[in-house]
């Protein structure tokens, strides 16, 4: 089963680094080519950068003798074709690692959006969608910004730094030793830090998803907050989601701030150190020439923001791990339900289901269906009745393959569904429950997507054959009319009757019911029992029903009562033995039995 979406899966000793090896690796392989340009790039911007320092001693040893006009005119060549390169590289750079990034933020996307679409059903029971869409958001842009920070920070940081330090040591050895002593300090003061980021960021993470939570909550149950006047309530959670999160954004703006302080000081401390020691020339060997001090000085104020950078970078990238992190857990969580290895098509002839000795528990409660034997035949209708809690859905669950049997076998003409594929099964099966999902796109894209090839005439016929096509026609844009958000503009009735419509188009063997009237008026009710007349025919149909009055014309009910079978046979059958079907016939029907009421 599922985890709890809140409780990270299981994982080994360095997880976390191992997964940003495992990051580089998938962002390489796939965006290489960009990676490739942009360190090519990151490079010249490197070398440049160091070029700029040197030259100039070159410049200002150039403007003590300003009348070698050859000089002077090599020189100002130099300087421009310096600053061009690196405005060109720097352009290159920016727009390759943009396009590198991007595509990693789609290809994870696309990546577990697949690796939730192969979880079960169970997985989304237990995972809240606000933490999913926190997690497939945030999560893929922290692992762009991730690999863009390694691949920026070790390339173009580090390389320009290297090269100024280098140019510095040219000029000034000894200076060069003084100016870079106090590093050590800057590396103790971040590792102090990031154990306050990782906290910080792990709560930070949280905060974000309560924030979506609340607003998906708003929007789904804003009839129920208007009516029950929670505005205030409402009101209160958002107040503290956003007061949680905007506390510790200024938490984690302190953290990564706190370096410049730290970098600002300890810089001016070698600056004015090593003015003050080319002053007094302690080395006793030569005088430094203004080029040279110039050169070295202009060195060590360049190596300033890439210094800064890097000493910042692992503060980000603890942040950005946290966020890459969650969207690696999501794809690294197991199935919770798979296809076997050996996985065959299923072919129906007769389209009988058989349940054999089965039984299933909902995680490590207690068992929900025990030892079923079931028989719902081909071509007939089949219904399951009985209180809540009886097992009727997860009967439809088992033979959905949702989930799977504790134990025992489902039998779809013999074979056990446990080794058929996914697509083979289901295409087989058509649905219609009493909560209709509609997709916030058209009327003909709603009924159309049970069988994407259909052309837009069947898609009317089923529509017909649903008593659809009046109300559809009259709307403002016929067929191509907007549902809204899970059918929002329709009535109860007209969403129905959109999911019969899918159903016939669908044209399966086996149709599943389940209380698929119980909440429509009468004259809706009417429509879609109609409807599902004609969607049954020939279909083995099964139909959970809690208003007895839509099945006493079934070939078998199955009477259910706490995961067991109670007993069944025919309406008349059942009537007759005074049992659990008569003790509810009685309740529904005051007690007077209704010859009108039975098949003849």
């Amino acid at each position: 089963m599922a985890e709890n979406s809140n409780v990270a899966p299981a994982s080994k000793p360095g997880w976390k680094d191992g997964m940003i090896f495992r990051l580089l690796k998938m962002g390489m392989k796939r965006q290489g080519k960009y990676y490739a340009l942009g360190v090519v790039a990151m490079i010249a911007v490197a070398s440049m950068s160091a070029l700029t320092a040197w030259s100039m001693q070159a410049i200002v040893d150039t403007m003590t003798d300003p009348g070698n006009r050859g000089r002077v005119a090599a020189v100002s060549l130099m300087v421009i074709a310096i600053f061009a390169i690196k405005g060109f590289a720097t352009y290159v750079q920016s727009v390759s690692m943009a396009r590198a990034g991007n595509g990693i933020v789609a290809q994870q996307q696309r990546r577990v959006y697949d690796r939730l679409l192969k979880q079960g059903v169970d997985f989304f029971n237990l995972t809240e969608s606000s933490d999913l869409l926190m997690r497939v958001t945030h999560g893929a842009n922290a692992a762009r910004g991730l690999i863009d920070l390694i691949v920026t920070s070790m390339v173009r940081d580090l390389l320009t730094l290297i090269g100024l330090v280098a140019v510095m040591f040219y000029q000034q050895p000894v200076l060069s030793i003084t100016s870079i002593i106090l590093a050590p300090l800057i590396f103790l003061g971040i590792r102090l830090i990031l154990g306050f980021v990782r906290a910080i960021m792990s709560q930070q993470m949280a905060g974000m998803a309560e924030i979506l939570k609340v607003l998906q909550e708003t929007s789904t149950g804003i009839r129920v907050i208007k009516i029950f006047s929670l505005e205030k309530v409402m009101n209160a959670r958002m107040e503290k989601a956003v007061g949680e999160v905007e506390k510790r954004a200024n938490s984690m703006v302190r953290l990564e701030a706190i370096t410049s302080p730290m970098m600002e000081t300890l810089s001016g401390m070698a600056i004015a150190g090593v003015v003050w020691l080319s002053a007094v020339n302690i080395t006793g060997g030569e005088p430094t020439t203004a080029g040279q001090l110039m050169s070295f000085v202009t060195a060590l104020l360049m190596a300033y923001e890439p210094a800064k950078r890097l000493s910042r970078m692992r503060v980000s990238l603890e942040g950005l791990k946290m966020g890459a992190s969650m969207l690696f857990e999501l794809v690294d969580r197991d199935l919770t339900i798979r296809e076997s290895r050996d996985a065959k098509a299923l072919k129906l002839t007769e389209g009988a289901v058989r349940f054999e000795d089965v039984s299933f528990a909902y995680g490590s409660g207690e068992k929900a269906v025990s030892g079923l034997n079931l028989e719902f035949e081909g071509g007939k209708t089949t219904a399951l009745v009985g209180e809540s809690g009886a097992g009727k859905s997860t009967i439809i669950n088992l033979l959905m393959r949702f989930y799977d049997p504790t134990s025992g076998r489902v039998l779809f003409d013999g074979t056990d569904i446990a080794g058929v594929t996914f697509d083979s099964l289901r295409s087989q099966m058509s649905f219609v429950g009493q909560d209709t999902f509609l997709f916030s796109s058209s009327v003909m894209e709603n009924i159309r997507c049970s069988r994407p090839e259909a052309s837009d005439e069947e898609v009317m016929e089923a529509a017909r054959a649903a008593h659809a096509h009046e109300f559809i026609e009259k709307m403002p844009q016929g067929y191509q009319t907007p549902v809204g958000e899970n059918g929002t503009f329709l009535s109860g009735g007209q969403r129905q009757r959109l999911a019969i419509a899918r159903a016939f188009l669908r044209r399966a063997r086996v149709l599943l019911l389940d209380e698929a009237t119980s909440a429509l008026d009468s004259v809706s009710e009417g429509f879609v029992k109609e409807g599902l007349a004609r969607v049954s025919e020939g279909a083995t149909t099964i139909v959970i029903a809690h208003r007895l009055s839509t099945i006493l014309e079934a070939d078998r009910i199955y009477v259910l009562g706490q995961g067991q079978v109670l007993e069944y046979g025919t309406a008349a059958e059942l009537l007759a033995r005074n049992g659990a079907f008569r003790r509810l016939y009685d309740q529904q029907f005051g007690g007077v039995e209704r010859a009108e009421r039975l098949p003849e």
